[in-house]
């Protein structure tokens, strides 16, 4: 049996105590999510975060460093993802920019606000990626190596 795991990126985008999250539609319900998405061909798994960062969010954003690498099996489906978390800091919001196909928005919450809402996160690596940046330490990003 052949066993393919999918290799995904998120980043955690904090601003004075709020995070930068995607609300998207996702089998008839909202749900938040860091910005993440899949690393494509040819492509670093930072320029991966950097873009996904932006088509969710409008965010441009300057990754600063590595929270952790997470292997994950999502229950719904029974897919591997690992996932591999960036922190950034936002530098310019394209507050026109279409945004990908199921995102409604990008609101900036607080940890206590998206904690108090455990059915509306994606799955529960987000609030673990919050609070495994909250804990530290915080990784430099030439731990990963292209």
């Amino acid at each position: 049996m052949d066993w393919y795991p999918h290799v995904t990126v998120a980043t955690i985008v904090e601003d004075t105590g709020r995070f930068l999250l995607v609300e998207e539609l996702k089998a008839g319900r909202l749900v938040f999510n860091q910005p993440a998405g899949h690393l494509e061909a040819n492509e670093t798994l930072r320029q991966a975060a950097i873009r996904e960062t932006l088509e969710e969010t409008g965010w441009h954003v300057e990754l600063t460093g590595v929270v952790g690498i997470y292997l994950y099996t999502a229950p719904s489906n029974g897919v591997t993802y690992q996932r591999v978390c960036f922190v950034a800091k936002p530098i310019q919001h394209e507050s026109q920019r279409e945004l990908d196909t199921g995102i409604v928005g990008a609101p900036w919450l607080s940890r206590d606000e998206l904690a108090a809402q455990p059915e509306r996160w994606r799955s529960e690596l987000v609030l673990r990626c919050i609070d495994d940046y909250l804990r530290g330490p915080i990784h430099a990003l030439d731990v990963v190596r292209d």
